[in-house]
């Protein structure tokens, strides 16, 4: 992972412009490719970023990012304060809590409850960045990614999300659907899925337990 500090303005030029204007900000540019520009605010949510595949092109203090449908992020750089790379190495990615884990078992020998004639591909396909709860594919025979918590909150479906942008390049698997599980599904969580056309499915451990799953709804 690359960490730069500078002083810079970016531009945005795709299928809307936006600008932010010179400020003092933290670029990262992660080993994925992708390319985001964060303030000293806002929790962990950028200002701007280009998701990967994309590319990196340096040139006379400017950087443009392009991907692949030729949008392009331009940030001009007036003065880096701060510029190093740091190897972080595989990441374990998420352990899930013994809730979690059982859920995911749970919902693997049931997959009926996702949907008549869906079926299972595998638990915790791997993937560059951590392993996807449960594979599976619908009775439409499409793919389907599903990510299980037991609390469902915004950065399960960003987590979610970005395991679908890796599925839906490799041409076995793709196109790839994505279904985010859980006890509870926070309204916001909820929204931001929708938006993005994910599923919800609202689970009862006590019902994949056996008792009935009357309650079991995608929504």
């Amino acid at each position: 992972m690359r960490l730069v500090i500078a002083r810079c303005s970016v531009d945005y030029a795709g299928r809307l412009s936006a600008h932010l204007p010179s400020a003092t900000r933290l670029i990262l540019v992660k080993a994925d490719g992708s390319v985001s520009i964060h303030a000293d605010d806002r929790a962990y949510k950028p200002l701007n970023w280009m998701s990967p595949p994309c590319s990196l092109k340096e040139a006379d203090g400017t950087w443009t990012v392009t991907n692949k449908a030729g949008e392009k992020l331009i940030i001009t750089l007036e003065e880096v304060l701060h510029d190093s790379s740091h190897e972080l190495g595989v990441d374990p990615g998420l352990v899930k809590d013994g809730v979690e884990a059982h859920l995911q078992e749970l919902l693997a020998d049931r997959m009926e409850v996702l949907g008549s004639g869906w079926q299972l591909i595998r638990r915790e396909y791997p993937t560059a960045i951590g392993p996807v709860d449960i594979l599976c594919r619908d009775s439409d025979g499409a793919t389907v990614a599903v990510e299980i918590k037991r609390r469902g909150e915004i950065d399960g479906v960003e987590q979610l999300t970005r395991y679908l942008e890796l599925l839906n390049r490799d041409p076995l698997l793709a196109p790839v659907k994505g279904v985010f599980a859980a006890q509870e599904i926070k309204p916001q969580a909820r929204v931001l899925a929708t938006d993005r056309g994910i599923g919800c499915v609202v689970l009862d451990y006590d019902e994949l337990r056996g008792i009935d799953d009357d309650k079991l709804k995608l929504f």
